[in-house]
């Protein structure tokens, strides 16, 4: 399937050449010590007093030459391994919201490390996710295992690829012992890393941090699996035009993902972003905006002109519950987006502009990426499919319900949805009138009151366990 493009080759040269005078003219502020020592020694002007970075045009070209066309992540089974772009679109959990909506009663709370062990148990079970990033924080986290309550829970219970982050230096080396104690050893974990990092180290308009910074060093060095987003807001952390949006966040992509490539050249990377457009009406965050889905399409067209994958939170939803609202938001963006050729999608399950996680709308976006996969396959063109002979056969006036033809293809050129409503109206009145919100719940009750297939076995667990004291238990399981 061919990409929609916004701007034509003349205007994503431009967009990259006023983004190299960003950082050459403007510069960006750098707070880690160790990241601009980095940039000094690879030509880039430096400011020890203002922490200012200036990364000159041939700097900029020399070392994106450096970047690489694919991405991989790893899951604990192999067979849930994906590579981007050659497995797009990517259908990935939108992440860290404080809030769940309780399946029982449906209030907003605070998420605990029992809903992430659900959550993961959930999309283990759910073929249009290929990722879980982790969707909640972990209100119930004993003191020094913020991470350990979200990691822990999330790999205990999911075989895919689990992606999330850490706040500093030390919760990511209890993070990466976690990993080794699941592989076996530090060397097995190294030969097959099977926790995904994410961090966003710059913090828009053109500043990095120094905690997320020292971890995307680190995590660089040792060749572990990172990748950055970048996140600008037009009108509050950008300018207030798509352009501009998209220029200051091509700028900030280019700055962190150059310095990968000094750290280490090759290290894979991917043009993630969660670039919107505020509605300054009352200053609300809007990342349910179909604007969302334009820069990511930019952003995508941007990253094919760096040759290197693409992807973001997209098919968000600005909706507090889950309803039309949310629907339209999270359909719309993320088909342009896949129309844009975009390849990685962090749009799953979130409600109220990513702060509450909600079991229902993370099932029916399981069904749109699931349409999303199916939009992506196309028509496949073949000889065979034109079926020029079976019409000849079949002839005007006949049928083709009992044809082999169609008993063969019957599960594979139509999606069979399984919480959108196809049955007669008076079908669906005899089954109680149930909506998608309603269908949605009854199924997730259905898969989570199944054995969890996923779940660590007792040796693992227990050196998990003995390694780490008090740590949550882990343990999915819900029957609303």
């Amino acid at each position: 399937m061919r990409s929609a493009e916004y701007l034509t080759s003349e205007e994503v040269v431009r967009i990259h050449e006023a983004s190299v005078e960003i950082l050459e003219a403007v510069g960006i502020l750098v707070r880690n010590e160790k990241a601009r020592a980095i940039y000094a020694k690879h030509g880039c002007q430096t400011d020890s007093a203002t922490m200012m970075v200036r990364i000159p045009r041939n700097v900029v070209e020399e070392y994106r030459q450096a970047f690489v066309p694919t991405f991989a992540f790893k899951g604990r089974n192999p067979e849930f391994d994906r590579t981007i772009p050659d497995d797009r679109p990517l259908i990935v959990t939108a992440s860290s919201a404080p809030n769940v909506i309780d399946p029982e009663t449906g209030e907003e709370r605070r998420a605990t490390s029992t809903d992430i062990a659900n959550m993961a148990f959930l999309v283990n079970e759910l073929p249009g996710y290929d990722i879980f990033s982790i969707a909640t924080l972990a209100e119930d986290a004993p003191d020094g295992q913020f991470s350990l309550s979200r990691f822990y829970p999330a790999l205990k219970n999911c075989l895919k690829p689990v992606r999330s982050n850490t706040p500093n230096m030390e919760e990511l080396r209890q993070i990466l012992e976690l990993g080794a104690l699941i592989a076996g050893s530090a060397s097995a974990y190294r030969e097959r890393p099977l926790i995904n990092h994410h961090c966003c180290p710059v913090v828009s308009p053109l500043s990095m941090d120094v905690e997320t910074t020292e971890q995307l060093i680190y995590l660089t060095e040792k060749s572990l699996p990172v990748y950055c987003t970048v996140a600008p807001t037009a009108g509050m952390t950008s300018p207030m035009s798509l352009t501009g949006t998209l220029v200051l966040g091509n700028a900030e992509f280019l700055a962190v993902s150059l310095l990968q490539q000094m750290v280490r050249a090759g290290t894979p990377l991917i043009y993630a972003v969660l670039s919107t457009v505020a509605d300054l009406r009352d200053g609300s965050y809007a990342p349910g905006g179909i604007e969302t889905g334009m820069l990511q399409t930019a952003h995508s067209q941007m990253a094919r002109f760096y040759n290197v994958p693409s992807g973001g939170y997209v098919g968000l939803t600005s909706a507090h519950v889950n309803d039309a609202q949310s629907g339209y938001e999270t359909g719309m963006s993320a088909t342009a987006a896949l129309l844009g050729g975009t390849d990685m999608f962090n749009m799953g399950g979130l409600l109220g502009s990513l702060l509450s996680f909600d079991f229902a709308k993370a099932m029916i976006d399981n069904e749109i990426g699931l349409m999303l996969k199916r939009l992506h396959r196309g028509l496949e063109f073949s000889v065979e499919n034109l079926g020029l002979e079976l019409i000849a056969k079949v002839g005007p006036g006949g049928s083709y319900l009992e044809e082999a033809h169609t008993v063969e293809r019957m599960r594979t050129t139509a999606l069979l949805p399984t919480i959108a409503i196809r049955a007669m109206r008076s079908t669906w009145e005899a089954q109680g009138k149930p909506d998608s919100h309603v269908r949605a719940m009854q199924k997730a009750a259905r898969i989570l009151s199944h054995v969890n297939p996923a779940k660590f076995s007792e040796d693992i667990d227990t050196r998990i366990r003995s390694r780490f004291q008090g740590l949550v238990t882990g343990e999915a399981g819900w029957k609303p």
